[in-house]
């Protein structure tokens, strides 16, 4: 969570605060549970999102645009047999468009991630429906792909030898990817999200390291979190 995402939800709980205090104590009644009201759950944690370290906001876009087709459902703005006609078509649109902004806004780091998976030898670890502890310490590494899906990989990169750049090409679907990366290397990310994210938790991150490593992900309903 960055500063700004904290700070979003600080405004969150106390403007929530305040206003349960005042309903307690009778100043202005205010009726928290309106018609579909359980939407907010959907709409305010995905708009606060939009504000977090994860390029790829397609799945916080969906879910607010989820979220508030639901809110007007339940208001009787539109019909619900109408909402799940449109809501697959609209999201489908929704992903499109943010793979093309993203092929545009990304182009370079695309290429850079292409030209480097052409010279790595990568070999590819799956966790589905269990856990791998993968560590490359002393180990000459160029590049691996991580798949879990309804499972978990944690990738240990600490103390491996990265020459000058390294790809991996991690994909967490129902699932989480964690990467632990050297402190002498820069990480270049491109990700695709849906209702998913990749987050760098980094404490120490070098910009100006001669070495690269970059991160490759996909997340669908799971999480790749880079430390």
């Amino acid at each position: 969570m960055n500063k700004v995402t904290s700070w979003l939800w600080g405004v969150v709980l106390i403007a929530l605060g305040v206003i349960l205090g005042i309903s307690a104590l009778g100043i202005i009644e205010i009726n928290l549970f309106f018609s579909g009201w359980w939407t907010l759950f959907i709409i305010v944690p995905c708009f606060i999102s939009l504000f977090g370290k994860d390029d790829d906001k397609t799945g916080d876009l969906i879910g607010i645009l989820i979220g508030v087709c639901l809110l007007l459902a339940c208001q009787g703005v539109i019909r619900f047999d109408l909402l799940w006609k449109l809501i697959v078509p609209v999201a489908l649109v929704v992903i499109g468009v943010s793979m093309i902004f993203k092929d545009a806004l990304k182009g370079k780091v695309l290429k850079e991630v292409k030209k480097v998976q052409g010279k790595s030898g990568q070999k590819e670890y799956w966790a589905t429906f269990s856990g791998q502890n993968l560590n490359f310490a002393g180990e000459k590494f160029t590049g691996c792909r991580l798949e879990a899906v309804f499972g978990g990989i944690k990738c240990d990169l600490r103390e491996a030898k990265i020459e000058d750049k390294a790809l991996v090409k991690a994909g967490a679907t129902f699932g989480g990817v964690t990467i632990y990366v050297p402190e002498d290397v820069k990480v270049k990310v491109v990700s695709t999200s849906i209702f998913g994210g990749t987050s760098d938790k980094r404490k120490n991150i070098n910009d100006e390291a001669e070495k690269t490593l970059y991160i490759d992900a996909t997340s669908v309903f799971g999480g790749v979190e880079i430390r």
